[in-house]
C-alpha cells in the first residue's frame, strides 16, 4: 500500500474569462432577439462550443500530477499567475478540479488568505472553537489546545474582542495559529505570512517545521520568499503556466526557478501594468540583468563572487532630471546596501534616450541567504514624483549567496555604482 498522504492525478481547472465589448448593447428588441437565438443554439445543437467571442477560455492548471510522502515539507514556488493558489484551492476543497482527481488521506487545515474561515462579528475565543469544529475536531479536543493558541497568537488581551476590529497582523496570527494547532495531518499555507512581521514569519516557519519533524504532518508551503522555502522545504515544486516543470529537492528546484529568468521566460515586461498603475512611467525599466565576472547571467553565487546588476531604462517623455535609488534587500527584508545617483543634465533627458546602469559587487561580503532586489526612477525635484519602481510586487527573481567551502571566511567587500551617460539622439 502506498505511503503517500497525498496523490495528485492529472489535474486541470479552467475558467472562462470575459471581455468587455466595446460594442453598444442596442435596442431591448435586440437583447431579446440575441438571448432567443443563444436559447435555440443550445437546444438544437448543445454539443456545439457556446462560449462566445466576448470570452475566452484559461487554463490555470494544465495535468498537474505529484505526490506527497507523510511528513514532507513541499514548497511550490513559481512566478505570479503560475497556477500556485489554484493548487491549493483545489487542495483544500475550496474549488473542483475541471479534469483530474486528488486522493487526501488526512484532516486538512488550511491558510489561503488572511483569516481563512473567521465570521467577522465572533470574537476571537468564538472563533477558534468555529474553525475546530469545521476541522472536525471536538469541544474537547479544542479546549486542549486554547491555551496554546493564544498564547502563540499573542492576543491574550484581545481574545473576546470581535475580530473585526483585530488589526491584519493580529488576524494572521490567530488565523497561522488556529490552523497549526488543531492537530491537522496536512497543513496548507499560501503567501499570507508576508502580513506578519520578521519575528513571527520566522515563528511560523520554526512551527511548520516542529509539527512535520516531530508530529509527522505534511506542510504544503507557498512563498516567493525563497529563503523561507529553502529553510523549511525538504523539496520543491516548480510550477510555470499551470505545469509542473520541475518536482525534485529544494536546491535542485531553486536552480530551475532561477534559470527560467536567465532564459528571459518570465516577465518579459517586469509586470509593467502594475507598475503603471503605481507610477507616472515617464521612464521606465526594460530590462534587468545580474551576471558574473564572465558578464554570464547568473542569479546564484557563492560568497566572495563578483556580482554585476545591470539595469537598462528608457525614456519616454521629456524630463529634466533623474534620480535612480538601488537597494539590496536582506532576507529578512532590510535594506543593507543602498545607493543613490542624480542624473542631472544641461539639456533635457528626451524621448527615447536610454541607458544602463550598471552596479558591482566585487568580492561580495553577503553572507549565506536569498536577496531581492529595490530599484526606483525618480525625479529629483519637490515634491518626489515616482517614474518607475522595482519592488517585492514586480516578480522579479531573487539572487541566492551560498558559502563558499574552498574559502569559508567572509571576504571583506565594497559596493560602488557608475554609469556611462552619453546622450543618443532623441527617437522623436
Amino acid at each position: 500500500m502506498s505511503d503517500s498522504i497525498i496523490k495528485v492525478e492529472n489535474i486541470s481547472k479552467k475558467y472562462i474569462i470575459g471581455h468587455q465589448k466595446t460594442e453598444n448593447v442596442g435596442t431591448l428588441r435586440d437583447v431579446i432577439s440575441n438571448g432567443a437565438k443563444s436559447l435555440s443554439q443550445k437546444l438544437f445543437h448543445p454539443h456545439q462550443n457556446t462560449v462566445d467571442k466576448g470570452h475566452e477560455e484559461f487554463w490555470a492548471l494544465k495535468d498537474v500530477s505529484f505526490e506527497v510522502k507523510q511528513g514532507e515539507r513541499i514548497g511550490i514556488i513559481g512566478r505570479n499567475g503560475a497556477g500556485k493558489s489554484t493548487l491549493l484551492k483545489i487542495l483544500s476543497r475550496v474549488t473542483e478540479p475541471t479534469k483530474g482527481r486528488i486522493s487526501l488521506n488526512g484532516r486538512v487545515a488550511s491558510l489561503l488568505e488572511v483569516g481563512t474561515g473567521f465570521h467577522q462579528e465572533l470574537t476571537g475565543r468564538e472563533n477558534i472553537f468555529l474553525n475546530g469544529a469545521i476541522l472536525g475536531m471536538s469541544k474537547v479536543e479544542i479546549t486542549k489546545k486554547f491555551d496554546e493558541i493564544v498564547a502563540f497568537a499573542e492576543v491574550e488581551q484581545f481574545i473576546d474582542t470581535p475580530v473585526k476590529r483585530y488589526s491584519s497582523g493580529m488576524y494572521v496570527r490567530l488565523a497561522f495559529a488556529v490552523a497549526a494547532h488543531l492537530d491537522p495531518e496536512i497543513l496548507i499555507v499560501d503567501e499570507v505570512l508576508a502580513v506578519g512581521d520578521a519575528s513571527f514569519q520566522k515563528k511560523c516557519l520554526g512551527k511548520m517545521g516542529e509539527v512535520s519533524e516531530k508530529e509527522g504532518r505534511t506542510v504544503l508551503f507557498v512563498s516567493h520568499n525563497l529563503q523561507a522555502i529553502q529553510d523549511l522545504c525538504s523539496s520543491i515544486v516548480v510550477l510555470e503556466k499551470g505545469n509542473v516543470i520541475e518536482h525534485s529537492d529544494t536546491g535542485s528546484g531553486i536552480k530551475t526557478y532561477m534559470s527560467l529568468w536567465q532564459k528571459g521566460e518570465l516577465d518579459n515586461d517586469l509586470n509593467l501594468k502594475d507598475r503603471l498603475s503605481r507610477c507616472s512611467g515617464d521612464v521606465r525599466f526594460t530590462s534587468v540583468v545580474v551576471q558574473d565576472e564572465g558578464r554570464n547571467a547568473k542569479w546564484d553565487f557563492q560568497s566572495g563572487d563578483n556580482i554585476r546588476l545591470v539595469f537598462s531604462y528608457q525614456v519616454f517623455k521629456n524630463i529634466d532630471n533623474l534620480m535612480v535609488y538601488f537597494a539590496l534587500k536582506s532576507p529578512i527584508n532590510d535594506q543593507i546596501v543602498t545607493t543613490c545617483k542624480h542624473i542631472i543634465s544641461e539639456e533635457e533627458l528626451l524621448f527615447g534616450y536610454a541607458e544602463n546602469i550598471v552596479i558591482d559587487i566585487p568580492n561580495n561580503c553577503l553572507r549565506q541567504g536569498v536577496y531581492s532586489i529595490y530599484l526606483v526612477l525618480g525625479d529629483t525635484a519637490t515634491p518626489y514624483t515616482p517614474y518607475d519602481v522595482l519592488d517585492n510586487n514586480v516578480s522579479l527573481p531573487f539572487i541566492t549567496i551560498t558559502s563558499n567551502e574552498t574559502d569559508p571566511h567572509k571576504k571583506v567587500g565594497y559596493f560602488s555604482i557608475n554609469s556611462s551617460l552619453s546622450f543618443r539622439e532623441s527617437k522623436t
